[in-house]
């Protein structure tokens, strides 16, 4: 017989949010749109490739002006920051101020380029930057939304592309990845082991 769950373990009262109770690892991003007085860059942290093709989506709300641009314009970028721009990718956060657009405010002081075919910009020097046009939006996780795109266009910095030929965590060590750990602080992620997938494992 299984038993059942160990007292010792604390229940939550799911009656109220439960993500500020403990810590969870989850991957950063800052989302580029157009918007109307210029370009808006935004940080997201609740992100996931949308199965094995070339579909990603991440959590946003009707209320932000990511939300916004993308249904009026259709596209966005995602650029993943390197593990030294934390501060660069924070001040993407920052709130709006009335009377000045935020590109005037925060963007034009930031390092960005524009991408190929999107029209939306890059945070310079993230290690990843995909280029994406709007695929599908689902309301109604409470106040918040799942926007997913297709990845028309990804770049990726040269020192973090895998080859076959390389050692992984000689390649982590030197060049760490940036976490996010939910909520409220970060991490770099530079050693790594294999996973010990079963044998005869197949995703």
């Amino acid at each position: 017989m299984i038993p059942p769950i160990s007292q010792k373990w604390v229940p939550l009262d799911t009656d109220r949010p439960i993500w500020s109770r403990f810590f969870m690892i989850a991957p950063l991003a800052v989302v580029g749109t157009r918007e109307a007085d210029g370009y808006d860059l935004a940080p997201k942290h609740m992100i996931t490739p949308m199965g094995f093709e070339n579909y990603i989506g991440f959590v946003c709300t009707p209320a932000h002006g990511t939300y916004q641009n993308i249904e009026v314009r259709g596209e966005f970028t995602m650029s993943f920051p390197m593990a030294d721009q934390v501060l660069i990718s924070s001040l993407t956060a920052s709130p709006r101020q009335s009377g000045i657009s935020k590109m005037e405010q925060i963007i034009d002081a930031l390092p960005t380029c524009r991408a190929a075919e999107v029209d939306a910009l890059f945070l310079e020097q993230s290690y990843l930057m995909l280029e994406c046009k709007h695929f599908r939006t689902i309301d109604g996780f409470g106040g918040n939304s799942l926007i997913t795109g297709t990845i028309l266009h990804a770049y990726v910095h040269p020192d973090y592309l895998r080859v076959s030929e390389q050692d992984e965590q000689q390649l982590l060590h030197e060049h760490p990845l940036l976490a996010y750990v939910a909520e409220g602080r970060f991490s770099r992620v530079a050693e790594t082991y294999h996973f010990p997938f079963p044998k005869g494992f197949n995703r």
